[in-house]
């Protein structure tokens, strides 16, 4: 696993340690079962808090990437599972609300892509 954090781009550096880890793992450089290094060995060879990784690995386990198995450590969990369970429950309960809220088909659908592409950096 190679990580490159840049102290000098706008990404905090928690956000490239997890948009790092996810892209490797859900590219397939880092195969399910990989076991990560631990918060404070991670921390320790990239110059970064504690804090900073723990924040990273926390959100790469709310975002299903990766899983902790106790004193056993953490790696890299099933490709995607979580990730599209969570996604397709968030898809479904914005559905639901633009319904209630009187919004049609093609409203919904525009307020997402704006939002879409509001989150990923698009014009």
């Amino acid at each position: 696993m190679t990580l490159k954090i840049h102290i000098d781009e706008s990404a905090p550096p928690y956000e490239q340690v997890r948009a790092q880890i996810s892209e490797q793992a859900r590219g397939g450089v880092l195969p399910v079962g990989y076991r990560l290094p631990t918060v404070r060995g991670l921390a320790e060879s990239l110059g970064l808090a504690v804090n900073t990784v723990a924040k990273a690995y926390r959100a790469l386990e709310t975002d299903g990437v990766i899983e902790t198995r106790g004193r056993n450590g953490t790696f890299v969990a099933a490709a995607g599972s979580a990730a599209d369970r969570e996604a397709a429950l968030a898809a479904q309960a914005y559905a639901e609300r633009a319904r209630r809220l009187g919004l049609g088909e093609d409203q919904a659908l525009t307020a997402v892509r704006d939002a879409l592409r509001a989150a990923y950096g698009e014009r």
